[in-house]
């Protein structure tokens, strides 16, 4: 997806625009890219409508907006860093949407083929809105993998009237005004031949059906406002940023669509002690003087809870670096696990005993040890 260029960008507006300055850039950059409009030089106007109109798709839809905003053209993050599904977005570029309002609708069938989106866009079913809920675990949860029980408000299917809106022992009508497609077409003939344009039928408000006895629970919306309880298993070794998709979990879908998914993006509370790169673990090991000189059989905390036991050598000096293979975090996709890196830190003691005193000056006089000679300045 790198090489796709940014939504934005494409129809130049900002990301603050609002939908009728989406619109009106929109139209603007169709008719200027539309292939009749470019004779000499229609393959390259035909690439810049595709893109104009891809563009378009995604932004004046608010539910692909706020998905594109968060994560781009790929759509949110699977446990690799990657697209979970293998894309997020699906584009139609062999129907072109959004030229309802100014009669360019069937003049596409003549140039890319096939017949226009609105011949074939109906009121048949509509997958449900994908949902997206942070989730904020902790260092040690994140390393050995949990389960969480989260609660998200979400729609749900009425089960008084089933999703359909109608009072139990009714059924929607078919709408008479659009004849059950949802739409009304027109014609006209212009100069540039015969235009159609549909637009959203308002007897039914597109659903091709009408209900004359709603439902008492739903009020005629067919979904009612829950709360629902949801267990999420946590694997270890996910990481800030990375997200976990219940399929099915989503917004229920309409007109017996497909439910949305349910994207649970994770996030790492920082720990006192310990923090991570990828799949590898840090942290400051405090020692003593004497066991820098001497060496000494250290006992590393590990994230677990364990403890890891190393030997450092004598005369390890300060921010000496150790790694213990193994011990870091779990790769999510290759099941290894990454290491656990420490460094020493050597605690100087600022008090010492009378007796502590005199053991480090025969010390000193055995090492046959000078203080370090000042260095003289420039001018003498």
């Amino acid at each position: 997806m790198a090489d796709k260029r940014d939504y934005y960008e494409v129809l130049g507006v900002s990301k603050t625009a609002t939908d009728d300055e989406l619109k009106r850039a929109y139209r603007k950059l169709a008719k200027k890219y539309h292939p009749d409009a470019n004779p000499d030089n229609k393959e390259e106007a035909e690439k810049k409508f595709k893109e104009v109109n891809e563009a378009y798709e995604v932004l004046s839809d608010s539910q692909k907006r706020r998905m594109y905003d968060q994560f781009g053209h790929d759509g949110p993050s699977g446990f690799g860093g990657g697209n979970p599904g293998g894309g997020y977005y699906s584009y139609s570029t062999s129907g072109f949407s959004g030229f309802e309002d100014f009669d360019l609708g069937d003049i596409f069938s003549s140039i890319f083929g096939g017949g226009s989106r609105n011949s074939r866009k109906n009121n048949g079913p509509i997958r449900g809105a994908d949902l997206r809920y942070n989730l904020d675990i902790t260092f040690e949860e994140s390393f050995m993998g949990t389960e969480k029980e989260i609660t998200i408000s979400r729609d749900e299917t009425c089960t008084t009237c089933s999703g359909t809106g109608a009072r139990p022992g009714t059924s929607p009508e078919t709408c008479k005004t659009c004849g059950g497609t949802g739409q009304i077409k027109q014609v006209q003939n212009t100069i540039l031949g015969q235009m159609q344009t549909t637009r959203t039928c308002s007897a039914c408000h597109g659903s091709g059906k009408i209900i004359k006895d709603v439902c008492d629970n739903c009020k005629g919306k067919g979904t009612v406002r829950k709360q629902a309880r949801i267990k999420v298993k946590i694997p270890a070794g996910i990481d800030t940023g990375q997200s976990i998709v219940l399929k099915g979990e989503g917004e229920p879908g309409v007109r017996g669509g497909a439910k949305g998914d349910l994207y649970i993006v994770v996030r790492i509370k920082k720990h006192s002690i310990f923090t991570r790169k990828g799949t590898t673990v840090y942290c400051n090991i405090p020692i003593t003087f004497t066991q820098a000189v001497l060496g000494a059989e250290l006992e590393i905390p590990m994230v677990d809870g364990k403890k890891e036991k190393y030997k450092i050598p004598d005369g390890t000096q300060n921010a000496t670096t150790f790694t213990i293979k193994g011990k870091g975090f779990k790769n999510i996709n290759t099941n290894n696990n990454g290491d656990f890196v420490f460094t020493v830190n050597v605690q100087i003691p600022k008090r010492l005993s009378k007796e502590q005193r005199e053991l480090l000056v025969q010390l000193a006089k055995t090492m046959n040890e000078q203080p370090p000679i000042k260095k003289r300045g420039i001018f003498g």
